[in-house]
């Protein structure tokens, strides 16, 4: 009889985890909270161009995300740095245009979206194996099995793997026997990547940064908005602009910010900088599936893959399996695929 396999949450990490242990033999449920899968990938599309508002960018030293790439005939594109790029040092001086040094690690960016990822996965599931709308509420240890109850409905599986941000887990998720308290006390001092970033994105007509010789390549000590790159497709026919706002601004409203974005549009770019199509954001912090909100600072990547998520709980049926569980490149698309293929060994080392 197959081993009945419940995975919380449709991220990256639940998605490729459950893609792995379908191709063993395992049935496999992933059960997701929102009303769509990829987590911390967003890709939008906006005017009919795609724009990422969460994962965005690859690099060599990602073997693991690479190989699954590879695998699913995915075709990756160099970041556009060509042009030079524009420095603001204070709000009283003028941008400065500089050359980025041409010995940058260069990082790569997936033709059709990093959704493109999500979409070749989930295509091998049938459609009664993803769930949407299902947060998890409650889970039962019952002796031979679990019970995992949402807000609408009841699963029974042999075996459970959370891929939700452990410091949601242990904060949202009621365990009707006791979860070991030094996992919860390391959930709550593990850094969840991603959930203090604001990123944005800016549609054009036209890409009119290449025409003065930039890269669309911008940073800003002052702000609104610290860094941006050129986020044009693949194909050169969709023009974009995409980047990361200061995040104190995140207690601001969009319309705040996106005036503020404007006069900094300005400063860079003159009048072009402000003809946009369409400007769109993404507060991660105010996304109650990524950031369990107190007041507790967490330097960023703290425990991740912290070597008690490596253990088993709720004797033996319950494992922690985000991309913040994973020793290497933990909150990053690489550190889910790394965590995936450990599950993937542990889980066939079992049954």
């Amino acid at each position: 009889m197959k081993k009945k396999i419940l995975i919380i949450g449709g991220g990256l990490s639940g998605i490729y985890v459950g893609y792995l242990l379908k191709k063993e033999g395992f049935s496999i449920k992933i059960v997701e909270a929102n009303d769509r899968v990829g987590g911390r990938i967003y890709t939008k599309n906006s005017h009919t161009t795609n724009v990422e508002l969460g994962a965005t960018w690859l690099w060599r030293y990602n073997p693991c995300l690479l190989k699954v790439c590879s695998d699913l005939n995915i075709s990756l594109f160099e970041q556009n740095m060509d042009g030079d790029a524009l420095f603001e040092a204070m709000k009283s001086s003028t941008p400065q245009r500089f050359q980025v040094p041409k010995n940058q690690e260069i990082s790569y960016r997936i033709v059709g979206g990093t959704v493109e990822i999500l979409n070749q996965l989930k295509a091998t599931f049938t459609k009664d194996e993803i769930e949407l709308n299902q947060k998890v509420l409650k889970i039962d240890d019952e002796k031979a099995t679990v019970k995992v109850t949402t807000e609408t409905s009841t699963f029974i599986a042999d075996f459970v793997i959370s891929t939700i941000p452990p410091q949601v887990l242990v904060n949202t998720v009621h365990f009707s026997s006791d979860l070991d308290s030094d996992l919860k006390q390391i959930a709550n001092n593990t850094h969840t990547w991603m959930k203090d970033s604001i990123k944005f994105a800016l549609v054009y007509k036209t890409p009119f940064w290449k025409e003065k010789g930039l890269s669309g390549v911008g940073f800003s000590n002052v702000g609104p908005f610290t860094e941006m790159y050129d986020h044009s497709d693949f194909e050169n026919t969709h023009f974009a602009l995409m980047g990361f706002l200061n995040g104190a601004l995140a207690s601001e409203t969009k319309e705040y910010r996106e005036e503020k974005i404007q006069e900094q549009l300005f400063k860079f770019f003159g009048e072009d900088g402000k003809k946009y199509l369409s400007y769109e954001e993404k507060v991660w912090n105010e996304e109650p599936l990524v950031n369990f909100k107190n007041n507790s600072f967490i330097t960023p990547h703290f425990n991740n893959g912290h070597a008690i998520y490596q253990q088993e709980f709720l004797n033996g049926k319950f494992i922690v399996a985000g991309s913040e569980s994973s020793p290497k490149y933990g909150g990053y698309m690489e550190g889910a695929i790394y965590r995936g293929n450990q599950v993937l060994k542990q889980l066939k080392n079992r049954f």
